[in-house]
């Protein structure tokens, strides 16, 4: 079986990449203060095959506003527990374009450990047929 994603399938991937952004999000008792919401690095890539669409027309594109919009509000919202929450709401986001048969999230928090760059989750998800 030949991987979705080879050589030898032509496919477009769109991508919002290292998108930064601020939520209430955490488990932790620091990032639980309501003055002070956790910093994030957002990456979203989606796939779709290429099906030789006219180029330059709505039909031939993806588009990244919705998931665009979507990080924009995150800072006002209510406080989240979990990443992974705020990470399947993007997907989520990514599949109502039906175009989009996979897409790729991840969300870290550059900021939640002295010794280490980041720390986040990341999902690799094809569409259900």
């Amino acid at each position: 079986m030949r991987a979705l994603w080879d050589g030898g399938s032509s496919y477009i991937r769109v991508m919002l990449r290292d998108v930064h952004t601020e939520a209430h999000v955490g488990l932790h008792p620091w990032e639980r203060h309501a003055e002070r919401p956790t910093r994030l690095v957002v990456n979203v890539e989606m796939f779709a095959h290429d099906d030789g669409a006219e180029p330059d027309t709505p039909a031939s594109i993806i588009d990244y506003d919705p998931v665009r919009a979507a990080l924009k509000g995150w800072p006002g919202r209510p406080h989240t527990d979990l990443l992974e929450t705020l990470l399947e709401e993007l997907v989520e986001l990514c599949f109502g374009n039906p175009r989009v048969e996979a897409c790729r999230v991840s969300i870290v928090k550059p900021d939640v450990f002295n010794e280490v760059a980041a720390a986040g989750v990341e999902v690799y998800r094809v569409r259900k047929r």
